[in-house]
């Protein structure tokens, strides 16, 4: 069976507000990082069906790393700061198909 999408791409978009006492990656930058990532993935006519989806999450419960997402089906966890970062896990984890190792979170980080 051919997957609906190759890859799918989830951005947390969580937003515990400001006074909260955990992070949140919405604080972080993740909403503009996410609409950037989308944008630059339908500009290399990537996106689509058997392609490229990327999609807010609400929270993924690792804000503490944040901001995060995760590339499935491999579900490799990301963590970024700029556009640079989100332009090296497109061009090297969904372009190529090789893991950004400087930006995962290892799982002892949950």
């Amino acid at each position: 069976m051919t997957p609906y999408y190759q890859r799918h791409v989830f951005f947390c978009t969580n937003d515990r507000g400001a006074d909260h006492e955990r992070p949140s990656c919405n604080q972080c930058g993740s909403v503009e990082l996410r609409a950037y990532a989308k944008a630059r993935i339908k500009k290399m006519g990537l996106s689509g069906q058997g392609k490229v989806r990327v999609n807010s999450a609400g929270c993924l419960d690792r804000c503490e790393q944040g901001p995060v997402c995760v590339v499935y089906p491999e579900g490799t966890w990301y963590t970024y700061i700029d556009e640079e970062d989100v332009d090296e896990i497109i061009d090297s984890h969904i372009v190529d198909g090789i893991p950004v190792e400087r930006l995962k979170i290892k799982p002892e980080e949950s």
